[in-house]
């Protein structure tokens, strides 16, 4: 179990991540951009390489202005370099 701690870390950084760009933007995304963040959520969380790729080419095809926020949103962009850097 030497991995929890680092696990709830990055559970936690994903929740607030997530949560810090719903706070900035949450009242302009409708619901098709409320599941497509979910699953972004979800993925990130999960540390899904494969997901986390397919929502976000999702969330820029169909989302394009979500897209930006999310790639522009420190937290975030943090978050996705960390994940890549794992090959995720």
């Amino acid at each position: 179990m030497a991995d929890k701690p680092r696990d709830d870390e990055h559970a936690a950084n994903v929740r607030e991540s997530f949560d810090s760009l719903h706070a900035q933007v949450g009242s302009r995304i409708d619901e098709e951009g409320r599941v497509a963040i979910e699953k972004l959520r979800a993925a990130a969380a999960a540390k899904d390489g494969e997901a986390l790729r397919a929502g976000l080419k999702d969330l820029r095809d169909r989302h394009g202005w979500l897209y930006r926020e999310l790639a522009a949103h420190p937290r975030l962009a943090n978050l996705l370099d960390d994940l890549a850097l794992l090959g995720l």
